[in-house]
């Protein structure tokens, strides 16, 4: 792979006019295509093989013209105080409100709070619900505009009025922090290269490869059914390994222009050397992202396979677009350890000949190993300890920040009607095999006022054929708790004896019960998924070092820093620590598909450092240097590079604690702290002290594998002898092909 890898290089370097324009006819396809396709449609929402999907598909087939899957929003009105919503003056209000949210093309219907009982108790709160014909992504702008309007009236009138419900999904907007994040990779780059042509390459090709792999999804989104949530992680995660990518390959061709090679031969070693981990360490990410598709959740695939996408077009763009640049760039790329003039070029360092920091930590933790594994992971399992109390569920308006008019509309209806209103359950009787079906409906309701937490039960309304009902179900508790999903459960075992003896189906549905599934879908996928990428990566990373235990301290490693990850999401979103320095209004259960989530990216973009970092340990020993001498050879040549691209992704993924949705905003932290548990405790402390304690043992391998596994040669080992040939004719048949 490295000749090859250094052909392309050096290619790339010399027909940089083609590259180059290749690249830019790309961006501009990608950017009409995002321009000319038709917006984003509805994104749905369906989770197969969970019984809360059945009821929905049911319900679809059995109530014709229903939308199940509609909008729906509720409209909440509190009287002043010293009155009541039942007064006259009040009444003629929300009734006007009322027509006015009629009028409406695409509502299907609107419940009068006076005629459907939704007036609390006390007489101070009532609601009017409405149902849309479409979900509330297709919901149109100005239907959304209707639906703030018109309670406009009844606030002039002085009743407070506040909006729930999923109609006024909106757009996650990222804020300024993202573009802070970029700029503080802008910096950490010049540093890092004492250049602002080279610190500006990686930025450059990065948001080149953002804009191709995220103007591709949104020219794809209308056709593929993607949503808004994709684009925004797909562009996180490409910019983030986009700098990193480009970074590897820069750092390491302005080396070889340190060790005296001309311009093309450096590119070309670059590429064949740094480009291999770069391969590799994208495989890794993409296993990690495409995997996800186990878990059975289009979404989530969808978002996997979406930021995959991104990654590869980033490994592409590090291969070709960065040696064509470096082109350009000529003599105005100095040589590793040369800064321009404009940054202090020419001057005479302090202290010539002092072995730099990288060499200075990796032979200090050489000297003293176990101490430092010891303090590594003791220090990552104190971090990891709050994520065994790790709740999980999915955001609904109460995990809104208080200034949201969803938010305050869900604390009034907890106000009225209590905490349980806000996520009632809809039990769906399929009587259809039932030689009694009115009669089963009655029994399905009187065996659910017997159960605990339950408040209210509706009376069944069956539909036009009489072979399905549904009953509403209101608990005593919030819909994030886990009373609530004991109740659930409780329905659903009640419903395995109702149907023994009537012939009827009882299913739970409802936003609450579908959270309730999606959470418990994604439990039981965890350890699957974990064992599918970890292995894929585990076999890759076998053949990438050529030995055993090098891949499994690997694979040990990220267990250690994902955990320690979660246990700082638990602290932050679940217990409340640091929670206003985060901008997190409400704490709660941790997002479901974090966890799964986290372990995926994490995953992929640690082994990015191992990668990096081993396969320059790797070069130093099979070029012959001792085990314990090849760890701080490593570490000379690549803790620079690795500290650099772990700054630029902290820096990047922070940038999204910015956004306004919940679940971007727990994910930039998220993988904002792995990257430094696993960069800065992982791989620059525990991964060195392990490799000096194994020493020849860590790469160790059975000779019966070693024969077995292909030769990728990512050391560049056979380099040696291609870096001198000039073949014109050979070159020529490259460029044909």
């Amino acid at each position: 792979m490295a000749t090859f890898l250094y052909k392309l290089g050096r290619l790339a370097f010399r027909r940089r006019h083609f590259v180059a324009l290749i690249w830019v006819a790309l961006l501009t396809l990608a950017g009409v295509g995002a321009a000319s396709a038709p917006p984003a449609g509805s994104t749905s929402f369906s989770i197969p093989g969970t019984e809360a999907q059945k009821a929905f598909d049911l319900l679809e087939q059995r109530y014709p013209g229903m939308s199940a899957d509609g909008a729906t929003a509720r409209v909440v009105f509190k009287a002043p105080d010293g009155e009541k919503m039942t007064d006259k003056a009040n009444k003629a209000t929300v009734r006007k409100t009322v027509k006015e949210l009629q009028s409406g093309s695409e509502v299907a219907s609107v419940a009068d709070p006076y005629a459907g009982h939704a007036v609390s108790k006390d007489g101070t709160i009532a609601y009017a619900s409405v149902k849309y014909k479409v979900s509330g992504m297709e919901l149109e702008d100005s239907a959304k505009d209707a639906l703030k309007d018109a309670g406009q009236d009844a606030r002039d009138a002085g009743l407070t009025v506040e909006i729930g419900g999923d109609a006024l999904t909106a757009t996650p907007e990222t804020g300024s922090s993202e573009v802070i994040g970029i700029a503080i990779a802008a910096v950490v780059l010049v540093i890092t290269f004492g250049s602002l042509l080279a610190a500006g390459f990686p930025l450059l090709t990065a948001i080149i490869g953002v804009g191709i792999g995220v103007s591709t999804i949104a020219a794809l989104a209308n056709a593929l059914d993607l949503g808004s949530t994709t684009s925004t992680l797909a562009s996180m995660i490409g910019l983030a390994v986009g700098i990193d990518y480009a970074l590897f390959i820069v750092s390491r061709y302005r080396a070889e222009l340190a060790e005296g090679r001309g311009r093309e031969e450096a590119a070309g070693r670059a590429v064949g050397t740094a480009g291999s981990a770069v391969v590799f360490a994208g495989l890794t990410v993409v296993i990690a992202l495409v995997g996800l598709s186990v878990v059975n959740i289009p979404m989530l695939t969808k978002m996997g396979v979406a930021a995959a996408g991104t990654v590869a077009v980033a490994v592409l763009i590090a291969l070709t677009l960065i040696p064509a640049l470096l082109g350009y760039a000529g003599r105005r790329i100095k040589p590793a350890g040369e800064k321009s003039k404009l940054l202090g070029g020419g001057r005479t360092p302090k202290k010539p000949g002092r072995p730099n920091m990288g060499t200075r930590w990796a032979s200090f933790v050489v000297r003293r190993p176990v101490a430092v594994l010891l303090l590594g992971v003791i220090g990552l399992g104190a971090a990891a300890i709050p994520a065994a109390s790790l709740e999980l569920g999915l955001p609904d308006d109460g995990s809104q920040p208080v200034s949201t008019t969803q938010r305050r509309a869900y604390d009034l209806l907890s106000e009225g009607f209590g905490p349980g209103f806000n996520g009632p359950l809809m039990v769906v009787v399929d009587a259809k095999d039932s030689d009694h079906p009115k009669a089963a409906f009655t029994k399905v309701g009187d065996e659910i006022k017997g159960l605990k937490d339950v408040v209210t039960v509706t009376p069944a309304t069956p539909n036009k054929a009489g072979d399905t009902a549904t009953i509403t179900v209101v608990p005593d508790s919030k819909p994030s708790s886990a009373t609530t999903e004991d109740l659930v459960h409780a329905i659903r075992d009640k419903g395995a004896d109702i149907t023994s003896a009537t012939d009827a189906k009882v299913l739970v549905t409802g936003s609450t019960a579908m959270n309730i599934d999606v959470s418990q879908k994604l439990n039981d996928a965890l350890l699957p998924y974990l064992a599918l990428v970890v292995g894929l990566a585990f076999l890759l990373l076998i053949v990438v070092f050529r030995s055993i235990l090098v891949p499994l301290k690997a694979a040990l490693g990220f267990l250690l820093s994902v955990m320690a990850a979660l246990g700082a999401v638990v602290a932050v979103f679940q217990w409340g620590w640091l929670s206003g320095l985060m901008n997190v209004e409400e704490t709660g259960p941790v997002m479901s598909m974090m966890p799964i989530f986290m372990v995926g990216v994490v995953f992929g973009l640690a082994m990015d450092y191992e990668v990096f970092l081993v396969t320059r340990m790797r070069e130093a020993y099979v070029h012959g240097e001792k085990p314990q001498q090849a760890v701080v050879t490593g570490f000379k040549h690549g803790a620079r590079v690795v500290t650099a691209a772990a700054v630029i992704m902290i820096a990047v993924f922070s940038g999204f604690i910015g956004s306004s949705e919940s679940m971007v905003k727990m994910i930039g932290f998220g993988l904002a702290v792995a990257v430094f548990f696993d960069a800065f405790i992982v791989r620059m402390a525990i991964v060195p002290a392990v490799l000096a304690l194994l020493g020849k043992r860590a790469w160790w391998l059975p000779r019966w594998l070693d024969r077995a596994l292909p030769n990728v040669d990512v050391e560049g080992d056979g380099l040696r002898t291609d870096a001198d040939r000039r073949d014109p004719d050979e070159e020529k048949e490259l460029v044909r092909a």
